[in-house]
């Protein structure tokens, strides 16, 4: 596997799909190598029975104002790390995402392999369809060659397989969806130092404080709910471009006594605070996949999302969620009001959302999934020589 980055990096819900899967893999007793980059306080090298996990450092000579630049000649440093295998040869190579692009290819050919991507996202799905000019249209671009080079191409979300199928031109038999996958046992389990006594009153909202979170539309139902629940209170963690703006907002129509932005929050923290809430609000315009309503679940929380993307997709026709139309602050508040107010629902969708995760989303039953789709491209290579 090939892959920009791995935990303790986190920037979205990457670096733990790909943590999470490889490990899976490896404990179904497959030869598992990762190549990533290095970051700060972690080792070159590790190993973890049959998990492998190379971390390169990508110090070359690069152009700093050129992001594209910069990602190429790391490439070059991930295909110098894998030479360092030896003789050991892969029987896929799996990619996640364009940054990774160019090793990939060049190591599955090296090895006669089938080349596996998946796309957590693309640049035009993250610009709402359109390719702004500039560096997104050279992300476009790349994830365009990416694509028509693997032998499958995999995405997080149904909704993405789609558009990744049109805006590629792929052949939809190429395109398979595999969601990520949730360590129900951490999520679920208490932390002995931290408070969880439930709080009956308590909303709860984390993420990257960007607009397509949609953290504004979470606020003003906040407001509208407060007449009927005098107790409210909200709570919105996580850092981003958007947190000032979001404070303005909070401020002008009136709740910053309801609302805290407590800014960033640890895992222990986030786990706490999942068995603590009355429920989970999940308010994203757009959402390609969104792990944060699998840890919600996992951690047992009441949840609140909206209708968009891959969120949709987790809980449609489970009964493990109450759903809204994307920033849509009125339907929003009627399922506040539906939870805090219903004891009995809010029990019921724990429950649903706790057996939703356990059957579908655990990560041995993610790595069957994949699986699958390995032994496909296998198939397909077979077929095509």
């Amino acid at each position: 596997m090939f892959s920009w980055e791995t935990p303790p990096a986190t920037s979205g819900g990457r670096a733990a799909h790909v943590d999470g899967l490889a490990h899976a893999l490896a404990d179904a007793g497959h030869d598992v190598v990762i190549v990533t980059r290095r970051t700060s306080g972690t080792t070159r090298f590790s190993e973890t029975g049959s998990l492998r996990i190379i971390r390169v450092d990508i110090d070359l000579p690069w152009l700093p104002d050129r992001a594209i630049a910069r990602v190429t000649s790391a490439n070059h440093a991930f295909v110098m790390a894998a030479n360092d295998l030896g003789e050991w040869a892969a029987d896929i190579v799996h990619a996640h995402d364009w940054e990774v692009a160019w090793a990939s290819q060049v190591l599955a050919h090296r090895y006669h392999c089938p080349l596996v991507t998946t796309f957590h996202g693309t640049e035009r799905s993250r610009h709402g369809g359109h390719v702004p000019p500039g560096v997104p249209t050279d992300v476009n671009g790349i994830e365009w060659w990416l694509a028509s080079n693997s032998r499958r191409v995999i995405t997080i979300s149904k909704i993405l397989g789609r558009q990744v199928t049109s805006d590629f031109e792929l052949d939809p038999t190429a395109v398979r969806s595999v969601p990520g996958g949730i360590d129900q046992t951490w999520w679920a389990s208490p932390q002995p130092d931290i408070d969880e006594r439930p709080d009956e009153n308590l909303v709860f909202a984390w993420g990257r404080i960007q607009y397509e979170k949609g953290f504004h539309v979470l606020a003003a139902a906040v407001a509208e709910v407060r007449s009927s629940h005098p107790s409210v209170h909200c709570v919105i963690a996580g850092r981003g471009s958007y947190l000032a703006e979001l404070q303005s907002q909070i401020d002008v129509i009136g709740v910053s006594d309801l609302i805290e932005l407590p800014g960033y929050i640890s895992d222990n923290e986030l786990r706490a605070a999942l068995h603590r809430s009355a429920c989970v609000v999940i308010p994203s315009l757009y959402e390609p996949f969104g792990v944060i309503a699998l840890e919600a679940l996992a951690g047992g929380s009441p949840l609140v999302i909206a209708k968009t993307g891959g969120l949709l997709e987790i809980v449609e026709g489970t009964e493990a969620a109450l759903t809204f139309e994307p920033g849509n602050t009125t339907q929003l508040a009627e399922c506040l009001d539906a939870v805090l107010r219903d004891r009995n629902l809010a029990h019921s969708l724990s429950q649903n959302g706790r057996a939703l995760i356990e059957q579908f989303y655990s990560w041995p039953a993610i790595a069957g999934r994949m699986m699958d789709c390995y032994l496909d491209a296998l198939g397909s290579s077979e077929v095509n020589r």
